[in-house]
């Protein structure tokens, strides 16, 4: 057992009984604690109780289907920080981008390998263990106030929510500004290069932040990428 992993609780979410079987297994053996759910509704009502920190979220369900379900737990602010992987069939016609509206983090397809889930669940796990000494806990700049410590962002003494990794696409290019970021510099330094997205996931969370904290402060270089910018 991973003492790593020990502390963080996953929820699986899929309508199919062997898939929880076979997950909650492997996830059992590597340290992690687990509750399932059928379904997106049933799943909402298990995480406020749960309290998961990572949620493996199938697309295709009844009563509730994944994208609705993952629009239902980031509209709470208890879910803002949790990660949201969905299960995905290749055979499904699903729209990644539809997906990263919602809220998603990432993507596991069908059919699922255990042992590079398992890869994909500590990537996150180690992003959330490292520590960046040389990060100024916080920034103000372009009329904010980024406070890393408490993951939060104001601006004119307004507090402004971001789920977690809107909070770290903002901190990373206003910890640098002006400098031009490409979408792989980017994916590689808030996503990291264990974590499998796509550069499309960029544009997502960038529009998503400007809907926030207005459209001055990240500016798009065109066939490049984007820049925190003060001029």
């Amino acid at each position: 057992m991973s003492q790593n992993n020990a502390k963080y609780k996953v929820l699986l979410v899929d309508d199919d009984p062997d898939i929880i079987e076979l997950l909650q297994y492997n996830l059992t053996k590597e340290g992690y604690e687990v509750a399932s759910a059928e379904n997106g509704k049933k799943a909402v009502e298990t995480a406020i109780t749960f309290s998961p920190d990572i949620i493996l979220l199938d697309v295709m369900m009844p009563v509730m289907d994944g994208i609705a379900a993952c629009r239902h737990l980031r509209e709470q602010k208890r879910f803002k920080d949790t990660y949201i992987l969905f299960l995905t069939a290749r055979s499904e016609e699903f729209s990644e981008v539809a997906a990263f509206e919602a809220g998603a983090d990432d993507f596991i397809t069908k059919p699922i390998k255990p042992r590079a889930l398992m890869s994909r669940l500590a990537a996150y796990v180690r992003r959330d263990n490292q520590q960046n000494p040389e990060q100024t806990p916080e920034i103000s700049i372009g009329g904010l106030r980024i406070d890393r410590t408490s993951f939060a962002v104001y601006k004119n003494d307004q507090k402004i929510v971001l789920p977690k990794k809107e909070f770290e696409l903002l901190a990373f290019l206003a910890g640098t500004p002006n400098k031009v970021f490409s979408r792989e510099e980017l994916l590689d330094n808030v996503w990291g290069n264990d974590v499998f997205v796509i550069p499309r996931t960029v544009d997502v969370h960038i529009r998503k932040v400007r809907e926030k904290i207005g459209e001055e402060n990240i500016q798009t270089i065109k066939g490049v990428g984007y820049k925190f910018n003060t001029d």
